[in-house]
């Protein structure tokens, strides 16, 4: 899951139909590994499917467990940073929206009726720490 920040500081978001909540959602890129990927290659990759752009800085945030209690499985957050347009064909079944959202309006962000997802409300909020961390650092 990648959480992509444009040089106005926008979080890009996707609007997406979640057929599990059958509605639709917003949320942040992602997508799994093709074989032989690495995933700075898979984050890249869906980046460019999903926001039709590419990011030439990755930063790993954090391994996510997504129910530690029965599944092994997890997910890769990361943050993507200086984005640039670039477009790949997506395995979607229908175009997805591209919504900019002001990181600094994060938290209307996560309390909209239409933003639900867990794992991205996760990803938003360790961008923002990751970004803050750096800012104080300057």
């Amino acid at each position: 899951m990648m959480v992509p920040i444009n040089q106005n500081g926008d979080v890009m978001m996707i609007r997406e139909y979640g057929a599990g909540v059958e509605d639709y959602t917003l949320t942040l890129p992602k997508g799994a590994m093709d074989l032989g990927e690495t995933a700075a290659e898979a984050a890249n990759r869906e980046l460019q499917e999903e926001i039709k752009f590419g990011a030439k800085t990755l930063i790993p945030l954090k391994q996510l467990s997504l129910s530690p209690s029965y599944m092994k499985s997890g997910i890769q957050v990361m943050l993507a940073l200086d984005l640039y347009p670039c477009a790949l064909e997506g395995d979607e079944p229908e175009p997805l929206d591209v919504v900019p959202w002001p990181m600094s309006q994060l938290e209307d962000l996560i309390m909209r009726e239409d933003m639900t997802e867990g794992r991205a409300i996760a990803a938003l909020y360790l961008a923002k720490t990751w970004l803050e961390q750096q800012s104080s650092a300057e």
